[in-house]
């Protein structure tokens, strides 16, 4: 069991470190690791959709009386499902970070085409 058998090569795995909750490292890899670089990797992508969902918005958006740029769910996900069928997970994230404002928890094709996505 000492041995990792996912791993290509032989290295034994060395005894996972006991953390607890208000430790900084709780649910963390270990520096340096491969998931630790997977894990900075994904977040990067992710950041770079989030960046790409924006530009989109301001492309196909109207500009408001308030001087945001605004678009209709309907017509985010027509533009962006092309591109990407992960819209509504990046529309979240994006919402997470500031960068975007709708009402609702949840957006889903059909029921929510006309709610208004505000860049911000």
């Amino acid at each position: 069991q000492r041995k990792n058998p996912f791993s290509s090569d032989d290295r034994h795995v060395s005894k996972p470190a006991h953390t607890h909750r208000g430790d900084p490292t709780y649910g963390r890899p270990p520096e340096g690791s491969r998931t630790e670089q997977r894990g900075k990797d994904a977040h990067s992508h992710v950041g770079k959709e989030v960046e790409e969902l924006c530009l989109i918005i301001r492309r196909t958006g109207k500009v408001g009386e308030d001087g945001h740029v605004s678009v209709t769910f309907g017509q985010l996900f027509e533009t962006y499902v092309t591109i990407s069928n992960k819209v509504v997970g990046i529309l979240l994230r994006a919402r997470k970070h500031g960068l975007v404002h709708f009402e609702g928890e949840m957006l889903w094709q059909g029921k929510d085409d006309d709610v208004v996505i505000t860049l911000l």
